[in-house]
């Protein structure tokens, strides 16, 4: 029960219905707020305690001063969480593991249980192994099956072992576009209360759900873990950044031309830590599907949120996807009681603002390597010449690579060439070169949720078809939407067979390429990009395309919209430019042009309104949580504590509570601490914790083949979150990281300073030598250091590894706070200064002083660090808060948790 120090306790009559709701016109100061803190404030004010949420605390979020940096910690508590199975798993792992902790320790197991709704999807496991044909889905369905049975008997034992857990089965949909569709409330009802649906997700891209006007993002699991139990998430009042938007779209242009132009904006203003709200009269004009595509990539602009408040746009979504009329009434009538509806033409007050007029937006792509990186579609062909130089090894001599500009061939231009002849299975030969597209995917929830998009894309199909167009024998072309409507909506308008026939058949309902599950390349297009060191690409409509994370094969990604995609199928190479250029010829030997294939903003619009219907969702999702004859005869334990299987290599009980007792270990300075890895600049959480193939010469693929395990079935990280061996051994294993104090190697390698001599070795094994030898270890990086998904494990494996702190010149906010959950020190370079300018190698040994005053109660601003060189700095403390202290005084934000637990 709320403390109700503003009186704002009232009724809400909606219908024949009445609803306890909080007002915010309670609180001086509420009217000005920007749309996403006056949720915030409704929070406060309906889960006011008198001790962790106080009148004080409801106080400070009225009298919000938009120009102060962030000072003020609140507790703001989600009204549920969403996960998906990449990072779902491991919580639910945490989650078991935890009751028996408490057992242990003389508490209750069952007090081990979600308070709040939580939701799994599972749609980060299917990987497209097969292609190109009419069966690739049940294929590929079979294959996940085989390969993640052990994760699914133990999330299907979750769904009985645990109240208020719910999972989607395999072979639904993705996440983000099952919330929005689906699961997301816009207006919570529970208990006689209505008030705003709020949520945390173990998925960066949670944010997708801002398009909805649902307050969201992206946690670590372990944060989650923490929210499901009740704990409130700790967290600054933050600055808000208003982007307004004004006029329409041109014709031609796409919502995710859109969304990558205000990516770029973002990323350049810089708004991490920040959230940014959509206002003004180019709001009305985007529609709902675009909103969820922009809030979709909040997470590559760098920001906490990206929210759109609720409109009428909002009610016509909320009744397309089948939600009851009560509910579209109840948003309607609480979005106008609160002042939470759209009024196009205020100016709430903001912290920043920025201002974008849509019809200034042309197509583009991203890339090769950041989702920043905006290149205009007309210059992609020309950026490509020079970003590949980036990516191949200049060998004139041998006479292979690199002519020069005089001396080209016609087809080089300039460009460097290394023209391979490859032989198809059926003995027909084809040439590749660099720029090579080998492959071309519709997937992730970003573009597969907006039916714009994916009808513009069938569409192309549909007229590349017509002209006697097909994809190039070399591409591997995938269709994975984000929910069997797409399906629905592509069949009803006779679009399916289109797209079969340039090779994108459907494939899964999951994430697959964006996260890493593109499959493997056919096998002698793999082996020719191999054997000739050829930097090809791949193009997808998905919202990350970092280094290594689509395909080992694959040195150079491109974030691009559906109907580009086809289209870059068609051409083949990231060296046409496909505004110019033909992408092929017709059946009569003309030439066809993008212009030719694109459809019209009409053509698309007559699709979507005459092929959608509300009939579809309610088809889909109305038994969404039972799950087919496969699922349902999974086999599983009973009882409320999990059978662990000694000899699964996918679900095994962690090491985090071992040894633990109720009272709290003193915190300790550190001292005597070799570097583990010293890194650049924008050092994702793929870098550091990576989910896709498990190579067989790495330590994880080692582990798995001394247990059993073939090469075949090794699967990838992702889908072993559950195993903390593989995870560990996975740590900072990605194929592209670079390690400066091993330089000349890219993976997952190190120096080994225990050993003489220093020499290079796997970072997993130097590290069981650091911990067998009781040294500490430390991480040295840059700027940006974990953007990307929020990544549990690349937390969890940092610490398990025996890295005690980090130092970095910038943080990402995620991986930040996931730091201090796993017990780790999160430190910065005093500002302007880097490993580089302080003359550190990472050969030093280092000592840190000062962290004790944490035992005080207090957090220090800094602490001394000194090395064996004499190099000495004060590096910046970064707990931001209170409550992040509590965590890291008690070892972490489970070890909390599971102590106040008992103790209530």
């Amino acid at each position: 029960m709320s403390a109700n120090s503003f009186d704002a306790r009232s009724t809400l009559h909606v219908g024949d219905e009445s609803y306890e709701i909080f007002r915010l016109d309670k609180v001086e100061g509420a009217a000005r707020l920007p749309y996403s803190l006056k949720v915030l404030l409704e929070n406060l004010l309906r889960t006011e305690d008198g001790a962790n949420i106080t009148a004080d605390h409801i106080r400070a979020l009225g009298g919000w001063d938009s120009q102060a940096q962030p000072s003020q910690e609140i507790q703001f508590t989600p009204a549920r969480v969403i996960m998906q199975d990449f990072t779902g798993v491991p919580c639910v792992v945490d989650l078991a593991t935890m009751r028996e902790a408490v057992k242990e320790l003389g508490g209750d197991p069952a007090k081990i249980n979600p308070l709040a709704p939580a939701e799994l999807v599972i749609d980060h496991s299917v990987i497209a192994d097969k292609f190109g044909t009419k069966d690739a889905f049940g294929q590929n369905v079979e294959l996940e099956y085989g390969r993640n049975k052990e994760r699914y008997q133990f999330l299907r034992w979750g769904q009985t072992a645990f109240d208020e857990f719910k999972v989607v089965p395999p072979g639904t949909g993705i996440v983000h576009q099952v919330n929005i569709e689906h699961l997301a409330r816009t207006v919570m009802v529970r208990g006689g209360q209505a008030y705003p649906d709020t949520l945390v997700g173990t998925d960066s891209h949670t944010t997708m759900v801002n398009g909805l006007g649902v307050l969201g993002w992206g946690v670590g699991g372990i944060e989650a873990e923490a929210a499901m139990l009740g704990q409130p998430v700790s967290m600054l009042i933050p600055r808000v950044v208003g982007f307004k938007l004004t006029g329409e779209l041109k014709p031609g242009t796409t919502a995710t031309d859109l969304v990558l132009t205000i990516t770029e904006m973002l990323r350049k203003h810089g708004v991490v830590g920040k959230f940014v709200e959509f206002y003004g009269e180019g709001v009305a004009a985007t529609s709902l599907a675009n909103r969820a595509t922009i809030g979709n990539m909040s997470p590559e602009f760098g920001s906490t949120a990206a929210i759109f408040p609720i409109d009428d746009e909002t009610l016509k979504y909320l009744r397309l996807t089948g939600r009851d009329e009560q509910q579209v009434a109840l948003v309607e009538a609480y979005a106008k009681e609160q002042g939470l509806w759209l009024d196009p033409a205020a100016e709430p007050d903001f912290s920043e603002k920025l201002e974008l007029d849509l019809a200034t937006v042309v197509p583009s792509i991203a890339g090769p390597k950041r989702p920043q990186d905006r290149i205009v579609l007309a210059n992609a062909a020309e950026k490509f010449a020079q970003d590949v130089r980036n990516y191949v090894e200049d060998d004139d001599e041998a006479g292979k690579e690199s002519f020069p500009a005089s001396d080209a061939p016609a087809s080089s231009n300039g460009v460097p060439t290394r023209p391979t002849t490859v032989t198809a299975p059926d003995g027909s030969t084809y040439e590749i070169d660099h720029g090579a597209v080998t492959v071309a995917a519709i997937t992730s929830c970003t573009n597969t949720s907006n039916p714009y998009v994916m009808v513009a894309a069938a569409l192309v199909a549909k007229k590349a078809v017509e002209k006697g167009l097909t994809r190039k024998p070399w591409v591997k072309t995938t269709l994975a939407p984000g929910s069997k409507v797409v399906t629905d909506y592509f069949d009803k308008a006779g679009l399916t067979p289109y797209l079969d026939k340039v090779g994108f058949n459907l494939v899964g309902y999951g994430c697959t390429t964006c996260i890493g599950n593109s499959g493997p390349l056919p096998e002698e297009v793999s082996k020719a990009v191999n054997e000739h060191d050829l930097a090809v690409t791949s193009v997808l409509s998905g919202n990350r395309n970092f280094e290594g994370r689509i395909n080992p094969d694959v040195k150079m990604n491109y974030l691009a919209s559906p109907p580009l995609v086809v289209a870059y199928a068609l051409a083949g190479s990231m060296k046409v430019n496909i505004t110019q250029d033909a992408l092929g010829t017709d059946t009569e030997g003309n030439p066809v042009f993008l212009k030719d294939i694109w459809p019209t903003e009409a053509e698309v619009n007559d699709v979507v309104a005459n092929a959608i219907g509300e009939d579809m969702f309610n088809k889909s999702y109305q038994d969404v949580f039972a799950g087919d004859a496969q699922w349902q005869a999974l086999s599983i334990p009973t009882g409320n504590t999990f059978e662990w299987d000694p000899q699964s290599t996918y679900v095994r009980k962690p090491p985090y509570f071992e040894g633990m007792t109720m009272e709290t270990t003193p915190v300790s300075d550190i001292t005597g601490a070799r570097v583990l890895a010293k890194l650049g600049d924008s050092v994702t959480t793929d870098h550091i914790s990576p989910a896709g193939a498990i190579k067989a010469d790495t330590p994880a693929g080692q582990y798995l083949t001394e247990h059993g395990v073939e090469r075949r079935d090794f699967n990838s990280y992702g889908s072993r979150r559950g195993n903390h061996e593989v995870m560990i051994r996975g740590t900072f294993a990605n194929i592209r990281l670079r390690n400066q104090i091993a330089p000349g190697t890219e993976g997952g390698y190190t120096r080994d300073f225990t050993q003489e001599g220093a020499p290079v070795s796997f970072i997993y094994d130097a590290s069981q030598n650091y911990q067998a030898a009781g040294t500490p270890l430390v991480i040295l990086a840059g700027k940006e250091y974990g953007s990307g998904s929020s990544r549990d494990w690349a937390a969890k494996g940092t610490a398990l590894l025996g890295v005690k702190a980090v130092i970095a010149e910038s943080y990402e906010r995620i991986h930040r706070s996931n730091l201090i959950g796993m017990g780790v020190l999160p430190l910065q370079f005093p500002e302007g200064a880097s490993a580089e300018s302080l003359g550190l190698t990472g050969e030093e040994t280092f000592s840190f002083s000062g962290v004790t005053e944490l035992n005080n109660g207090t957090t220090p601003r800094t602490v001394k660090v000194t090395t064996d060189s004499g190099v000495e700095f004060d590096a910046v403390v970064r707990i931001d808060t209170p409550g992040e202290a509590d965590y890291y005084r008690n070892g972490g934000i489970m070890q909390y948790v599971l102590r106040s637990l008992i103790r209530k």
